[in-house]
């Protein structure tokens, strides 16, 4: 599967990530109220989001959210090979402008990251936060279903529980992305 393309929907265009995008990214990136569900929830401070993007970059599959209209940047989504299950794609590490919540922005780079994922793999795999309420309920608007498989980590000391929520074939073909 091709984790670097670029999709284009009647709003937005999701391209490769760029070292030339860390700037616009990180001005998003700053708002706290973005991370503050997110087991990681201090990827607003400027050392901790390099990291994230610096990783980013060098694991590939990373892609910016731009507005068509505007040419600006509304956020990032990725592509990620995932040990969980072989056969699928996991899509994550989503963030978005608080501008365009409640915008069905993120449903648009959902519905594209799908439609080109599920043309090569029977299955996507969503890895959110235990506690994370808005990113759960974001991904079950979109047709999300709780899986069993459940990963345990650490961030800083600090346990860390992610839940796997998965969109199949058929789940994207009769979801709500179909329709939308």
């Amino acid at each position: 599967m091709d984790r670097q393309p670029v999709l284009t929907g009647p709003r937005l265009t999701l391209r490769p990530l760029r070292e030339a995008d860390r700037e616009a990214l990180f001005a998003i990136a700053a708002d706290p109220l973005l991370w503050e569900q997110h087991p990681i929830n201090d990827r607003w401070q400027r050392a901790v989001f390099d990291a994230f993007i610096d990783e980013a970059l060098a694991a590939g599959g990373a892609l910016v959210a731009v507005l068509r209209d505007s040419g600006s940047l509304a956020g990032s989504s990725q592509f990620r090979a995932t040990p969980l299950d072989p056969q699928a794609v996991e899509i994550g590490w989503t963030f978005l402008a608080r501008a365009h919540w409640g915008t069905r922005l993120n449903h648009e780079m959902k519905r594209l990251m799908l439609a080109h994922a599920l043309a090569s793999v029977p299955r996507v795999l969503f890895r959110i936060g235990e506690r994370n309420t808005r990113s759960r309920l974001a991904i079950e608007a979109v047709g999300g279903v709780l899986t069993n498989l459940v990963e345990e980590g650490s961030y800083r000391g600090r346990p860390v529980r992610h839940v796997v929520y998965t969109i199949d074939r058929a789940g994207f073909a009769s979801g709500p992305l179909a329709r939308a």
